[in-house]
C-alpha cells in the first residue's frame, strides 16, 4: 500500500514537471519572481548578521561590564551655588573594593577639560587624547598591548613620568616600525618615558553611527597620581569600574553611586552610565533595519507568490477540459488537488533554492565591496527557502482547490 502511495506520489509530481515544461516562460517568469524576493531575504539577513557581529565586536573595546560615574556639574536649581570638586577623590577609591559585591574592579580617570594635548618627539608632534589612570584601566577597557607593559603600583604611588601610547600616537611620534619603548615624549615641560603600545582598536562603525566621541587610538595613558601632580588637586572626574557580569551592572552603578553620596553627605548629584544603553541603541537601530530590508523582501515574495497564482490560475482554464477527461476516467479529486499543489511547489522549490543561491553570492559581493567579513546567514538560507515552499504552496492552493473541484460534466464542456 506504501509502496502504490510512493508511485503515485511520483507520477503526479512527474505530471506536474511536465506541465511546467510545456509553459517555460511562464514558469520562468514565476521562478524569477520567487528567486527575487528570496535573494533579498538572504541579503537582509546576511547584512542584519554580520553587521550585528560587527557592532558587538566594537561595543566589546569597551568592556560590555564597563560602568562610568562622574559628578552632574549642571544642577537644576538655578539659585543653588555650584559647589567645588568633582565629587570622587583618592579616598574614596579606598572603599570601593570592600563596599560592593558586584564590583570587580575599578580604577579612576583624570583629564583637564581640554583633553585633546600638544605632545611631540625629537621633531615630530601630534594631538592626543591624555588621560590619568589607575592599573586596572588597561584591563576594564579591553586593551591589548602590542609592545611594553601596563603601569605598576609603584609607578602610581611614586608618580612616575611614564606613558602608555595609542597606536595612532605612536605612528604619529615614531613611526609605524619603530619600537618606542623607553623613549622620550614631551607633555609641555614633562618628559614621559613611553612603557607600553596599545593594539589598534577598530571602532569605525560605532564613529559613523556618532556613537564614539573621540578616536581610541590617539590616547596616551599617565599615573592618575601623576596628573593630579600636574592639575594640583586630588579629585577624580570620572571613575569607571568593571561588573562582575552584565546582568548585575545595574547593581554594581548604585552600589557605587551611593557609596558616593553617603561619603560626600549627598552634596553632588552623579551620572552613573553602563555599556546597557549603548547596547539598546544599536539593536534598536538594527531592529529598524532589519524591519525595513525585511519588509521590502516580503513584499518581492508577495508579487512572486502573486505571479504563481496568476499563473496556476491561467493553467487551470486552460487544462479544463484535461482535468475534466481525467476526473471522467477516474481521477480523484486529491489527485487533481496534488498535481497542482505540487506545479506551484517546484516552482517555489526551484526559485527558493536560486534565489538561496543567488543571495550566498550577493553577500559575499556585499562583503567584498564594504569591506566587512559579513559571512553568510545559514539559518536565514534555510529560512528563506522554507518561506519560499510555503509561500508556494499558499499561492497554489486556491487555484488547485479550483481545479479539483470542477464537475467533469462542466470541464468537458469548456471550450
Amino acid at each position: 500500500m506504501k509502496s502504490l502511495h510512493i508511485n503515485i506520489f511520483r507520477d503526479v509530481l512527474l505530471q506536474a514537471i511536465f506541465s511546467l515544461k510545456e509553459n517555460k516562460l511562464r514558469t520562468v517568469l514565476s521562478v524569477m519572481g520567487i528567486t527575487i524576493g528570496i535573494c533579498a531575504v538572504m541579503v537582509v539577513g546576511t547584512v542584519s548578521q554580520g553587521m550585528k557581529k560587527y557592532i558587538y565586536q566594537e561595543l566589546d573595546t569597551y568592556g560590555l561590564e564597563t560602568l562610568w560615574i562622574y559628578r552632574k556639574w549642571k544642577d537644576d536649581n538655578p539659585f543653588i551655588k555650584v559647589r567645588k570638586g568633582s565629587g570622587i577623590n583618592n579616598d574614596d577609591l579606598k572603599f570601593m573594593h570592600s563596599c560592593c559585591a558586584s564590583v570587580k574592579q575599578v580604577t579612576p580617570v583624570v583629564y583637564h577639560h581640554k583633553n585633546n594635548v600638544p605632545l611631540h618627539s625629537k621633531g615630530n608632534f601630534t594631538n592626543a587624547n591624555l588621560e590619568g589612570v589607575g592599573i586596572a584601566y588597561v584591563d576594564i577597557n579591553n586593551d591589548k598591548f602590542s609592545l611594553g607593559r601596563n603601569f605598576r603600583q609603584d609607578d602610581i604611588q611614586r608618580r612616575k613620568p611614564v606613558a602608555i601610547i595609542g597606536a595612532k600616537t605612536r605612528n604619529e611620534l615614531f613611526g609605524a616600525h619603530t619600537n618606542p619603548v623607553n623613549k622620550m615624549v614631551r607633555w609641555g615641560d614633562i618628559r614621559l618615558t613611553v612603557i607600553g603600545v596599545l593594539g589598534l582598536k577598530d571602532r569605525d562603525i560605532l564613529s559613523q553611527l556618532g556613537m564614539n566621541s573621540y578616536d581610541v587610538n590617539r590616547r596616551v595613558l599617565i599615573p592618575y597620581t601623576l596628573y593630579q601632580q600636574q592639575l594640583g588637586s586630588k579629585d577624580i572626574h570620572t571613575l569607571q569600574a568593571e561588573a562582575v557580569s552584565v546582568a548585575v551592572t545595574g547593581k554594581a552603578l548604585n552600589e557605587l553611586t551611593e557609596l558616593l553620596k553617603r561619603r560626600h553627605n549627598y552634596r553632588y548629584e552623579y551620572v552613573a552610565e553602563s555599556m546597557d544603553a549603548w547596547i539598546a541603541t544599536a539593536e534598536d537601530l538594527l531592529r529598524k533595519i532589519s524591519f525595513i530590508g525585511l519588509l521590502a523582501a516580503l513584499i518581492s515574495l508577495l508579487v512572486g507568490g502573486m505571479g504563481i497564482m496568476n499563473i496556476m490560475s491561467t493553467s487551470v482554464v486552460e487544462r479544463t477540459r484535461e482535468i475534466g477527461i481525467r476526473k471522467a476516467l477516474g481521477a480523484y479529486r486529491r489527485d487533481i488537488l496534488m498535481q497542482f499543489l505540487l506545479e506551484a511547489t517546484v516552482i517555489s522549490v526551484i526559485g527558493g533554492v536560486l534565489g538561496m543561491i543567488l543571495g550566498i553570492f550577493a553577500g559575499f559581493g556585499i562583503s567584498y565591496l564594504s569591506g566587512y567579513d559579513l559571512g553568510i546567514s545559514w539559518f536565514t538560507a534555510f529560512l528563506a527557502v522554507l518561506v519560499s515552499i510555503i509561500v508556494g504552496m499558499l499561492s497554489g492552493y486556491y487555484p488547485a482547490y479550483r481545479a479539483a473541484s470542477l464537475k467533469p460534466v462542466d470541464a468537458l464542456r469548456y471550450e
